[in-house]
């Protein structure tokens, strides 16, 4: 049995490894493999540590391969964000993904899923709800409540509804099943199984995260990145940039409120918190700004609309022997060190790279990464 994880580790606490442990008691021999987004997150931020650590760390708690999610794929909206990792997963042949959910009812999950695939009404019901004046991600929840009669609008079940509809329509040979989450996305308030936000905000505050974290990941939470070190660098961007309207995810009008409001901002957060209308969520708004930040602009993006290559950022003795016997199945370039034939797609992941390392006193090296953790070192 093979399992796959789809996670941002940003940072990875110990709801992370109280899924893992879960996988494990129930699927005793089973590898797993985690696809995680690199130095910059589906939800528009920056990683507190580099990728490298976080694999690193995930190793060390139980993952057997780390696999890198390109940064074309983890900065995007999250059905793009879910084909680029169920499609790695898909290569690498695993047989299931397991993932957290607030709802916890896989049946709901994928009644949702079937009706945004394949319910003619669906569609003009968003529509209708767009019209009046609902946020897109808004506009789908109410459709889905109208012809189902459930509420179902948090961040890891629409990220779950997102991987069984992309797991169906790519008739990917993927089952899937879901694990109550312990707690909420959105709580700043630090516990035993405390969320994402609640870490970050703790860290950024100067507060020690110690009791919140597995015990062997500590010593990894140094020289850290916050959203708000880029602001001076993506202030230059918006300011000196004469074609803001060919970025990713700009719509009509927006790259006029970019000008108005850059002038204004005095941070990355009061920037966030000034482009914020009705029709656009804050997440877009940030992923929006990390495309500036990394000058990822449309034309690029049409360029990129298939995975092309599998990085292994960590791996084990147990993820090793795997590997090896699906390689010869795999028809796809499996990259584990930086070579100078390098796919386009791996080209413009070190260009991000660079721009993560303009805060970094200690840059991280792609090209020196040391991919095998030995068995002696995952005490």
């Amino acid at each position: 049995m093979t399992i796959g994880i789809i996670a941002e580790y940003n940072p990875f606490h110990n709801g992370h490894l109280y899924l893992i442990n879960k996988i494990k008691e129930k699927y005793k021999d089973a590898t797993i493999i985690s696809v995680i987004t690199g130095n910059f997150t589906e939800r528009g931020d920056v990683s507190i540590i580099d990728k490298f650590k976080k694999a690193e760390i995930a190793v060390k708690n139980g993952i057997d391969i780390v696999v890198e999610l390109p940064f074309v794929f983890s900065t995007q909206s999250a059905d793009y964000f879910s084909y680029g990792a169920l499609t790695i997963l898909n290569y690498l042949k695993v047989d299931l993904i397991v993932f957290g959910s607030e709802n916890n009812n896989i049946e709901d999950l994928e009644t949702v899923a079937d009706i945004q695939l394949n319910n003619s009404k669906f569609d003009s019901l968003v529509q209708i709800h767009c019209k009046m004046g609902c946020s897109y991600p808004k506009a789908l929840s109410n459709a889905v409540y109208d012809l189902t009669n459930k509420q179902i609008n948090t961040p890891n079940d629409l990220l779950g509804i997102s991987y069984i509809k992309i797991i169906k329509k790519y008739n990917y040979n993927i089952k899937y099943e879901c694990i109550k989450r312990t707690n909420d996305y959105h709580s700043k308030t630090l516990e035993e199984i405390s969320s994402s936000t609640a870490l970050r905000e703790a860290l950024i505050n100067n507060k020690d995260i110690k009791k919140y974290i597995p015990k062997n990941s500590y010593k990894y939470y140094n020289n850290l990145h916050f959203l708000e070190d880029y602001f001076p660098f993506l202030k230059y961007k918006i300011i000196t940039d004469n074609n803001l309207e060919d970025y990713t995810t700009t719509k009509e009008g927006d790259h006029k409120r970019l000008i108005k409001y850059i002038k204004i901002s005095n941070s990355y957060i009061e920037l966030i918190n000034n482009l914020k209308h009705k029709n656009i969520t804050e997440n877009k708004i940030r992923r929006l700004l990390i495309h500036i930040l990394c000058n990822y602009k449309k034309d690029i993006h049409k360029k990129f609309n298939k995975i092309e290559y599998i990085r292994i950022l960590k791996i084990n003795s147990k993820g090793k022997r795997y590997l090896n016997s699906i390689k010869k199945d795999i028809n796809i370039k499996i990259i584990s060190k930086i070579s100078k034939n390098k796919p386009s797609m791996l080209e413009y992941e070190l260009y991000t790279t660079n721009i993560y390392n303009l805060i970094n006193k200690n840059s991280i090296s792609e090209e020196n990464n040391i991919i095998y953790i030995g068995d002696e070192e995952n005490d």
